[in-house]
């Protein structure tokens, strides 16, 4: 299966997002020979096998686009910034995104 490429981003993001409903309206709307039901599967089966990986602590690399892993950050002591109170704060997994070089190029205007 050949996917259309997406059509240039404008220069300005501004405000503008994408919901997941509307990457599917999109991806549809780019492969007219899918079904709307089976490109939802197809972006849900996407995000939930990142989401799997990502929770067993593996790396999800997307050539040309980016890379989605975790980050663990250590328990420590903080303050609250009303009281000033000395509190603990747990040991947290986080997850982190890499942009790869084309999306980040593709951004910049083909700037390094």
């Amino acid at each position: 299966m050949t996917l259309t490429p997406p059509a240039p981003m404008p220069a300005s993001l501004g405000d503008t997002s994408m919901t997941k409903s509307e990457l599917i309206l999109r991806i549809g709307e780019l492969n007219p020979h899918l079904y709307r039901d089976d490109v939802e599967r197809i972006v849900a089966t996407i995000f939930d096998e990142i989401a799997t990986a990502l929770a067993r602590g593996d790396r999800v690399e997307l050539r040309g686009f980016g890379a989605f892993s975790v980050k663990h950050r250590d328990a420590r002591t903080g303050r609250n910034p009303r009281t000033g109170e000395i509190v603990e704060v747990s040991h947290k997994v986080i997850p982190f995104f890499k942009s790869g070089k084309h999306l980040s190029e593709r951004l910049n205007g083909g700037l390094n």
